[in-house]
Order: C-alpha cells, then structure tokens, then sequence
C-alpha cells in the first residue's frame, strides 16, 4: 500500500503538542551575511508523498480540477496521479522510450504531455488509458520540453534542444513552430502573460524571449549580464515578468511595458543555483535553490523587495526542477529527484 511520506524539518523547533510536525526555517544556513536584512520567516509548511517506482524521477505536478495530482515519471515513462487524500498513486504506462518531461491536465480531466524523447505531445484519457500522440511537423523538433496552456486552452511549449517555441491547438491538433533567432538559445521555461505575450526563458544564453500570439513574431531581451541563463520565467497577478538566473544565482524582474530589468541575489548567492519557480495569487515569487544540499523553497515578497527565510525540502531534494501553484489550495506542488512528490502549503 502506498503510503504517505511527511517528513520532518531538522531545524530548531517544535510546535505544541498535537500541532503538525514541520519545521521553521529560522535558523537554516542561508549563504548570506550575518545580519543582513530578511523578511520574518514564512509559515510554509512542506509534505512529501514518496512515489513508489523507484529512482524513477517523478516530475511536473498538476493539480486536476478534482484536486487530485497528475505527474510524469520521466525516467520509467509513465504518467502518474496521486490522491493526497488517501496517499493512493495510480500509474498509466506509456510505450517504452517516451521521456515524458511535463504535462498539463484540461478542465475535461484529459492529460496532455510533453514526449521529450519522441518528438510528439501526447493525450492521455485517464478513464480508458488509451493513448493518442501528435508528432512534431518538424523531425528537428525531437524534444518537447514544458507545456503551458493560454487562457483560450491552447497550448504553448518548448523544445529545448530543437531551439524553438510551438503552439498547439488541442482542438484541431495543429502545431505551429517558431525558430528561435539565438542558435542553440535552448528555450526551456515559458508562460503566456493573459495580455497577448510569452514569455520564453533561454537558459542557453542571456536573453528572454517574446512571442506576440497574435502574429507568432519571436524577439528577445537582452539581460544586463552576459554571463547569465535564465531558467525559468513567471508572471505575477499584476503583469510583471520573473525569472531565475540559474548560472548567476540571482531573481529577476522586468517591467512588461519599459522592459526595465531589476535584479536580487538569491539567499546561497552565487551557489544558489535557482531552478523551479512559481508566482502565487498575493503575487510572491517562489523558487527552489538546487545548488545547496538539501534544496532549500525560497520566498521573495516583491512589495518589500525582500526573502523569506529559506525553507530546507525534507527529503533533500537533488533538483526541484518545476513547481505549479494550486489556488484552491493555495499550495505550490514539485517533484523530487529524491524520488518524491512535494507540497508546499503557503501563508
């Protein structure tokens, strides 16, 4: 039987008796100075469930309109859903090679996923099992990176290696790619803006890129810093676009209309290595530091421009490499390469 794996903070406190056994961050090594200034310590309280496929790694958790937990297991080529409820996993094996990197679940519960090794996005119909795939229009395109819906249920994606961005359209099963002008950019996160835009972070070079989805017109914005790779790219309630440096160990945000680009040290600095991130509905910013060992969830308040205290992932982590935000629950949700999937209920 699967069971539920909560597993407790290793730093300095505990609650009352009866209270739930998490931990505070106060008190964690958080790379930076002594005494420089943080925000108080966010009540974030952090849950694993452990997959029962081992070493398998269970990635991209999204949450159903039903509240259970859909994610790939990219390395054993499945699909997977959890019930939070009950800690009861369900898998759905996929033809053997897939790779499924990322997946996305519509509000009629089918589950699209992103076959990385195969050159193809796949449709998953959970209550048959059955399995229809739609090929790249292009073989160059051979990996199919994070998919994101739109607002009109399309979806946007990446291809990290093919260097291109693609829209596909559930409905008729159209692809459209977009060659990105950078050679080898390696486009890997993105996010529609709700306001005509996608925002495309191009870990390969030092520049965010811009579709407009009216026109399928590519351009890029150059960050201050050559050195830099932007991993991964948000957009807040208000507009505003975020990204993680992950070469530089730095947050950054961009005015959507000025293009002006403002960035903060991560907590680990330098050996910060920030990898996945997500914008709640209060517009914080949260991201997961993949350099210190255990990973650590990290929260950025952008009305006092300042961090939470680090929150150490119990399990340890290895690389938390993309997280989805949950209103209803107000919950952000990862997978582990510890072999876990993560729940991180927010303030």
């Amino acid at each position: 039987m699967n069971r539920l794996v909560l597993i407790a903070f290793l730093s300095l406190v505990c609650s009352a008796e009866g209270a739930d056994s998490d931990r505070s961050a106060a008190g964690a090594d958080t790379g930076r100075p002594a005494g420089s200034d943080r925000a108080a310590v966010a009540d974030v309280e952090i849950r694993e469930w452990q997959v029962p496929w081992a070493e398998s790694r269970p990635r991209d958790p999204f949450v159903a309109a039903d509240g259970r937990v859909w994610f790939v297991g990219q390395r054993s080529h499945y699909v997977a859903v959890l019930d939070s409820r009950s800690g009861e996993f369900r898998r759905y094996d996929l033809p053997a090679g897939t790779g499924p990197h990322n997946l996305v679940v519509d509000g009629e519960g089918a589950v699209w996923y992103a076959g990385n090794l195969v050159s193809l996005i796949g449709r998953l119909d959970p209550e048959s099992g059955a399995v229809e795939t739609f090929p790249m229009p292009d073989p160059a395109v051979r990996d199919p990176h994070t998919l994101v819906f739109a607002a009109d249920g399309t979806i946007w994606f990446t291809a990290q290696i093919g260097n291109r961005v693609g829209h596909f359209d559930p409905r008729s099963g159209e692809i459209r790619l977009i060659q990105v002008p950078t050679a080898s950019a390696r486009p890997y996160g993105i996010v529609p803006d709700g306001r005509g835009r996608v925002w495309v972070a191009e870990v390969g070079t030092n520049k965010i890129g811009v579709v407009d989805a009216a026109t399928m017109a590519y351009r890029e914005i150059v960050l201050p810093r050559s050195e830099a790779r932007p991993r991964r790219v948000v957009v807040t309630p208000d507009g505003v676009v975020w990204y993680v440096d992950y070469a530089g160990g730095r947050l950054g945000r961009i005015d959507p209309e000025s293009e002006a680009i403002e960035e903060w040290d991560a907590p680990a600095g330098a050996r910060s290595r920030p990898y996945a991130m997500a914008a709640d509905s209060a517009g914080r910013v949260w991201f997961v530091e993949t350099g210190p060992q255990p990973n650590r969830f990290v929260g950025f308040d952008p009305g006092t421009e300042s961090f939470f205290e680090p929150v150490a992932i119990p399990s340890g982590g290895g690389s938390v490499r993309h997280m989805h935000f949950d209103r209803a629950t107000n919950a952000i949700w990862f997978g582990t390469d510890a072999n876990t999937i993560g729940r991180a209920l927010l303030p």
